[in-house]
């Protein structure tokens, strides 16, 4: 293909990737789902298994081959600036009073599918051998396996927060602060499991250290370094967003070479960059990395959605998904539920916390495109997880309204009293707000 010709088709499908997301997005908010998941069925529905498929020609021309490599350099550099906004916006400082009660929900939430996730990778080998991974499982794939049922997605988690009303409820801080350790230790754990991963030149001990290594100097050096370099009064806002970008793909490169994903560096990018004052965020940086993330996921969602093959699915794939979609959502609610009972939530704030921390969404994506590019995953196991990550976003909401008629229930509305009644009555709310 020439370069003109490569051009012109990357041109005309990022047109429709960006038109078909974001209307798939806009589709899925007036059903009352979080924007992310219509992005992403539209991805998946621009690959083979539904595109591909039904006008296979189409297909062929909005997507050739020679488009490929330029759609991964989008889709990755995508990747590195929204988990750069998100590593910005990671504080764990929200744990507040309640930091018990967030770290025991997030353990639980975290231990439990892990274990579960792990052991059915041991004990049901021969099963997903079907499904194309080796009969005798790499520790790493045994990790992954329970990552892969541990992780939640805080930005989808946020965002049903917000647009359910429970922001400022014990339920709504809890779960969004146990989101967060719940994300650190997802990232830490996942980062060991492709570490030990194969395909890399250096062993994994020597990328360990040079991890760590890396880390320590980020950790310490990086954040008085650039608040000295660009939070100067003469550094004009869009200068500082354009140098802070390239700090973040310049990390990014180094964890990729180290045999990690660029999630890593782009993560801890963010997390070292300096806040402004008393640390709250700087708006000036927030707003343009949410805009530039939200424009520019659809592309890593297409990419996503290019190696979701239903054709490699068969009987067995279909009850795979069940099984492992069954267990993703009963270990999370079960472990988050007992976990914040534990912590002295009422059983119905506790529901709470247990449903929303059943949402992954995009977190969960990132993770199984990572392990699908590291060997930890055959493409069929690959599809099936992605629709277990769909599935168990798009209940989320379902289970939170469900949980709220349990809590109507359990406690009516009182009765109205005559119009002459000098007191109203007021309505109980559902939820106890925080302090």
């Amino acid at each position: 293909m020439s370069p003109d010709a490569l051009i012109t088709h990357f041109v005309g499908a990022s047109a429709v990737i960006l038109v078909a997301a974001h209307a798939g997005g806009w589709l899925a908010r007036r059903l009352r789902q979080p924007y992310i998941v219509g992005q992403l069925t539209a991805g998946i529905a621009l690959g083979p298994t539904l595109l591909g498929a039904v006008a296979p020609e189409a297909y062929d021309v909005l997507f050739p081959a020679g488009i490929g490599p330029a759609l991964t350099g989008f889709a990755q550099f995508a990747l590195v600036v929204f988990l750069f906004g998100v590593g910005y916006e990671l504080d764990l400082r929200l744990l507040g009073g309640r930091a018990r009660t967030a770290v025991t929900v997030a353990l639980a939430a975290f231990v439990v599918p892990m274990v579960v996730g792990g052991g059915c990778a041991l004990l049901f080998r021969d099963w997903l051998h079907g499904l194309g991974m080796p009969r005798d499982p790499s520790p790493a794939m045994v990790v992954f396996a329970g990552v892969a049922l541990s992780i939640t997605a805080v930005p989808v988690l946020t965002a049903i927060v917000r647009e359910n009303g429970l922001a400022p409820t014990v339920p709504g801080v809890i779960a969004v602060s146990a989101a967060g350790v719940l994300d650190v230790l997802g990232w830490t754990v996942l980062a060991g499991a492709l570490l030990d991963g194969e395909g890399h030149g250096l062993g994994w001990a020597w990328r360990a250290v040079l991890a760590v290594g890396f880390t320590v100097v980020m950790l310490l050096c990086a954040r008085p370094l650039l608040r000295r370099l660009l939070w100067r009064p003469r550094v004009e806002p869009s200068l500082r967003l354009a140098m802070l970008i390239g700090f973040a793909l310049g990390s990014a490169w180094v964890t990729h070479s180290l045999g990690l994903h660029v999630i890593f560096g782009a993560l801890l990018a963010g997390v070292v960059v300096p806040r402004e004052e008393g640390g709250t965020l700087d708006p000036d940086l927030v707003r343009p990395l949410h805009e530039v993330g939200q424009l520019l996921l659809p592309f890593f969602f297409v990419l996503s959605g290019q190696s979701v093959v239903l054709t490699g699915i068969d009987g067995a794939g279909w009850l795979t998904l069940l099984v492992v979609t069954v267990l993703a959502v009963v270990t999370k609610v079960g472990s988050g539920t007992a976990a914040a009972r534990l912590g002295g939530l009422d059983r119905h704030d506790a529901r709470t916390v247990g449903v929303l921390l059943s949402a992954r969404g995009l977190t969960e994506l990132i993770a199984l495109n990572a392990g699908l590019h590291a060997g930890l995953l055959s493409t069929p196991l690959y599809t099936v997880l992605v629709f277990m990550a769909l599935i168990t976003t798009l209940l989320t909401q379902p289970m939170l309204h469900l949980v709220d008629r349990l809590a109507r229930r359990d406690h009516p509305l009182p009765e109205p009293q005559p119009r002459h009644s000098r007191s109203l009555p007021s309505r109980p709310a559902s939820r106890t707000r925080a302090d």
